[in-house]
């Protein structure tokens, strides 16, 4: 219908008007109940019987797809539009998934960008890129690694299928990513590449109401040279920043903030305006800060006083901050990427809505507030970066009627999953920062296995975590136990800095005073390993190295310094 309209603009026919005398309403071919529960699935990929993938030709097959769908997946079985293909996950325990395919998106700022075609280019090519419109795991399977194995599979035979049913060999694969339920880790595991975000516009927003989700964009070339074909240039992609670059000056907010996409350029303004004015006094209000200024105070409240769906979000306002915090990151051989969580107690704001519970007070009345989790890098001489990530949540407690086990609890479902979000979140900037390396510094709160093992799935970052447990390993012994025993390797001397006594508050716990001295300590390090937890039964041992740090001879009545690290880096000196 396109090249029939654009056929009719330069005048070649008059095209009849559309007749609206009935309205249709899609509906799928499905089965007349549901498709039965694959049964057994094991918890590894590799353990999966029979993984394969059907290509839908039989109406059987499209029953089978639709009933999935239509069942599993948010957006439900369609319509697709366009050149379509479509994929089910068979194996021998049941059907496991589906997969769909059809035309990319007409216009995507990021993927543009990212490509680097212009108009002409992209309508003499757009063909040859394929938009993912479904890709379904169902609820009920639970198998480590089973999403990016199956997106491998359909990388390897997708050009061939594609091009046996229209004649087209297509170049590249899109997809889009709802962030706000799901990371993108299999398809970064895959090799796909986040380019972007969308604007939050369908196929049919022709008045830009922005009704859909912002989602990230991730894409997969499945010709290396297709730029070449195009006729299009390499993208030299942006270059590395000096960490006090675009700093100085008046103009800082503008570099940090500018062009943020919160659907309206005044408002982004208004970010760059606010940004500038909350610095000079970062210890106001911001209607302190504002100078009394009742414009500018009406307009700050005016901006973030927006609906759920707007774009206005804590993400879209960090975005452009962001990248030029991964810009400062390229000049660095390695940058300490530190995560940690702070509590925002509005328990005053009696009217304010959507708080969650942050703690409880002496009174053991509730605190209501939010949780805030960042991510903050750093290079190594302790020079700030910029903030990477921030989480943003209203903390709730277990409902009574959940009576689930700790242990029978997903870890997705877990306040400490924070942690692995924030891994996986440097994990997806690796591949733009092939010469930096990174590495995940955590607090007592990030020791749990499965931060380790996700890290082992993808090793591309590395982990530096304050130890909290006494864990067991595999030897006779615990883990502090077999670093005492193990032989010094280093003495140091450590300056501690005197504190002065502190009561306990309803906001803050009390600290004993303690004079200035100098510490000594012996410096001990070897490789550890730990079995898995009984939840995680199945799992290998984890093998990492761990640093303890103790004071020989601290002063009677003084609690000594003893410190234990666990890292994923390997340490093969006292440097």
């Amino acid at each position: 219908m396109r090249a029939l309209r654009d056929l009719e603009r330069e005048g070649h026919f008059e095209l009849p008007k559309r007749w609206g005398g009935w309205s249709t309403v899609w509906k799928p071919r499905r089965l007349s109940e549901p498709v039965e529960a694959p049964k057994e699935v094991p918890e590894q990929v590799e353990e999966v019987r029979g993984l394969a993938l059907i290509q839908v030709e039989t109406d059987e097959h499209m029953r089978v797809w639709n009933e999935l769908m239509a069942r599993d997946h948010p957006r439900g079985a369609g319509p697709l539009v366009g050149r379509q293909i479509r994929y089910l996950v068979d194996s021998e325990h049941g059907w496991l998934g589906g997969l769909g395919f059809a035309s990319a998106a007409l216009k995507l700022k990021d993927r543009d960008a990212w490509i680097g075609w212009d108009e002409p280019t992209r309508g003499d090519h757009l063909h040859r890129v394929v938009g993912m419109s479904r890709f379904l795991i169902r609820p009920e399977v639970r198998c480590r690694n089973l999403a990016s194995k199956v997106l491998g599979m359909m990388q390897r035979r997708i050009g061939d299928d594609f091009e046996a049913r229209y004649g087209i060999r297509p170049w590249l694969l899109e997809s889009f990513v709802e962030t706000e339920n799901h990371t993108g880790a299999c398809y970064r595991a895959a090799n796909w590449l986040p380019v972007g975000r969308t604007a939050g516009r369908g196929r049919q927003d022709r008045h830009t109401k922005r009704e859909e989700t912002v989602k990230a964009i991730y894409v997969y070339p499945l010709d290396g040279d297709f730029r070449a074909a195009m006729g299009v240039a390499e993208p030299a992609g942006p270059a590395s920043l000096d960490p006090a670059e675009g700093m100085d000056g008046p103009r800082w907010a503008d570099h940090e903030f500018g062009g943020a996409r919160l659907g309206d350029t005044r408002l982004s303004r208004r970010l760059v305006d606010s940004a500038r004015a909350q610095a000079e006094k970062p210890g106001c209000a911001f209607t302190a800060a504002a100078g009394g200024d009742r414009g500018m105070v009406k307009g700050y409240y005016r901006m973030i006083d927006r609906a759920d769906d707007s774009a206005v979000t804590p993400e879209a306002m960090l975005e452009p901050h962001r990248e030029r915090t991964v810009r400062r990151m390229m000049g660095q051989s390695t940058v300490l990427c530190i995560q940690d969580g702070t509590d925002l107690n509005y328990s005053s704001l009696t009217q304010c809505s959507g708080l969650g519970t942050i703690g409880t007070n002496q009174t053991k009345s509730k605190s209501r507030g939010l949780h805030l989790h960042s991510t903050f890098a750093v290079a190594v001489d302790g020079t700030p970066l910029g903030v990477l990530k921030m989480q943003i949540d209203a903390p709730t407690s277990r409902s009574p009627e959940d009576q689930r086990k700790s242990t029978e609890i997903p870890i997705e479902e877990k306040q400490t999953f924070r942690w692995i979000k924030g891994v996986r979140d440097c994990m997806g900037l690796a591949e733009r920062l092939p010469q930096t390396r990174q590495v995940c510094v955590m607090d007592r709160e990030a020791d749990f296995y499965e931060l380790f093992d996700e890290q082992r799935s993808n090793s591309c970052v590395d982990l530096l975590v304050r130890a909290q447990y006494d864990r067991t390993t595999t030897e006779t012994v615990k883990l502090f136990e077999s670093l005492r025993n193990s032989p010094v390797q280093s003495r140091l001397r450590i300056e501690v800095k005197r504190q002065s006594a502190r009561p306990k508050k309803t906001k803050q716990k009390a600290k004993p005073a303690r004079a200035a001295r100098t510490a000594e300590v012996s410096v001990h390090y070897r490789r550890v390993e730990f079995p898995a937890p009984r939840r995680c039964k199945d799992q290998a041992p984890i093998s990492v190295w761990a640093v303890y740090v103790v004071e020989t001879d601290p002063p009677e009545g003084v609690e000594p310094i003893e410190w234990c690290l666990l890292t994923t880096c390997d340490i093969a000196s006292v440097e």
